[in-house]
């Protein structure tokens, strides 16, 4: 794991952060933002805001955007709030969360916590990380979404995308999602923090993928050191 006191004077996130937000800022003309982000933006000043986004982030897991965001409006336009969500039942639920991945474990997770926040948390999402992290199938990613999407808290959320453009520069190197979050909060100036997840989300699904990313339209590409980067287009 790179150490802070080694990347923090190396990594100019100022010119990375300011390059990603131009693109993303004219790519919103063209194409939707990420199933999550929109829901934030959507239930903003909501009072079940944070449900909303925690139910959308737990449906986007191994799941399209698209087939996301339209399995989210299906559940939250029936079920609101986790009281609703109890009533409709296990099924119900399961049925208006397809076509998600693993539509059906997602709905029972969604069930067993629902009936969490109202036996403990008065219905509403709390906002800490271990109550967070105690929830059926809330992980760190999960949590640290919520926590900066749905409360405005600091945090950084790491998922596939985020640790994967990150080892991919050259910025860090590590072994895995937990091991990225914990370098990023040691060399990453904390006003990215909440930034960092939606930036790269974004444009490891449109140019920095997984498999021959679009190396010639990279805006980083000085940035990057195109690290087990085998075929790219």
């Amino acid at each position: 794991m790179i150490k802070p006191e080694d990347s923090a004077p190396q990594i100019p996130w100022d010119k990375i952060f300011s390059a990603l937000e131009k693109w993303r800022t004219k790519m919103r003309a063209v194409k939707d933002d990420t199933a999550v982000g929109k829901a934030a933006e959507e239930y903003r000043d909501n009072i079940n805001g944070p449900w909303a986004v925690l139910v959308t982030t737990i449906l986007s897991l191994r799941t399209k955007d698209e087939v996301t965001s339209a399995a989210s409006a299906a559940l939250l336009a029936k079920a609101p709030g986790p009281k609703e969500l109890l009533k409709l039942g296990e099924e119900e639920t399961a049925h208006l969360a397809y076509p998600a991945g693993f539509y059906r474990t997602k709905a029972a997770q969604l069930q067993k916590i629902a009936s969490i926040l109202l036996a403990k948390y008065k219905g509403q999402v709390p906002s800490d990380m271990d109550a967070l992290l105690e929830l059926p199938g809330v992980g760190r990613k999960t949590a640290n979404l919520v926590l900066t999407e749905a409360f405005n808290m600091y945090g950084i959320c790491v998922d596939i995308h985020v640790h994967r453009i990150c080892n991919r520069t050259g910025w860090l190197d590590t072994k895995n999602p937990l091991e990225t979050e914990m370098a990023l909060r040691g060399c990453l100036p904390k006003k990215y923090w909440k930034r960092i997840n939606g930036l790269l989300v974004y444009y490891g699904q449109n140019v920095c993928r997984p498999v021959s990313p679009f190396c010639s339209r990279c805006i980083i590409k000085e940035y990057c050191s195109q690290v087990n980067i085998g075929h790219s287009r």
